[in-house]
């Protein structure tokens, strides 16, 4: 099972550094260290930015990284991944 909180972490380390607002999920790119193949893991749960960004529920803009985070462990959740 995943590790709900290291999860979190690892998604603000990594999308932190985007120049918020950010408007599409191009803007979160230049921040990710390995680009569209850096991949969040824990417990069970794997997977990469370029397939996260097919799970989010979300709708863009966003305004920080916790309002995206939400919206990306929300939509995890929604979807029974984590």
């Amino acid at each position: 099972m995943a590790d709900k909180a290291e999860l979190r972490q690892q998604f603000v380390d990594a999308f932190e550094g985007a120049d918020y607002p950010i408007s599409s999920p191009m803007d979160l790119v230049p921040a990710l260290p390995n680009g569209p193949s850096t991949k969040f893991e824990s417990g069970d749960f794997s997977m990469t930015a370029m397939e996260l960004n097919t799970k989010l529920e979300g709708e863009f803009p966003y305004d920080d990284v916790e309002a995206f985070v939400d919206d990306v462990m929300t939509s995890l959740e929604n979807r029974d991944l984590i």
